[in-house]
């Protein structure tokens, strides 16, 4: 995120919310507002984060771009320990 008052404070909350509403919200009809919140949540867990493919991360979902960068940083930790 950029220094507070910056263009990009917001940018990657407003791209996620841009996201959401073209590819989720705008395209199904809830009953309830309870039921939107659900299925939301669910889509976001279950598809935006594990299988969506994202430009900002290479082409991979977040989670598995999360994961690699989890083991890099624990391969280097640990390069570091044996050295």
């Amino acid at each position: 995120m950029g220094p507070v008052g910056s263009a990009l404070d917001n940018a990657a909350a407003e791209s996620f919310h841009s996201v959401l509403k073209v590819e989720y919200v705008h395209r199904h009809r809830f009953a309830i507002r309870a039921e939107a919140r659900l299925k939301t949540a669910t889509w976001i867990t279950d598809f935006h984060n594990t299988r969506r493919r994202h430009s900002a991360a290479g082409g991979q979902p977040p989670v598995t771009f999360e994961n690699a960068i989890r083991e890099a940083r624990d391969h280097t930790r640990h390069q570091g320990q044996v050295a």
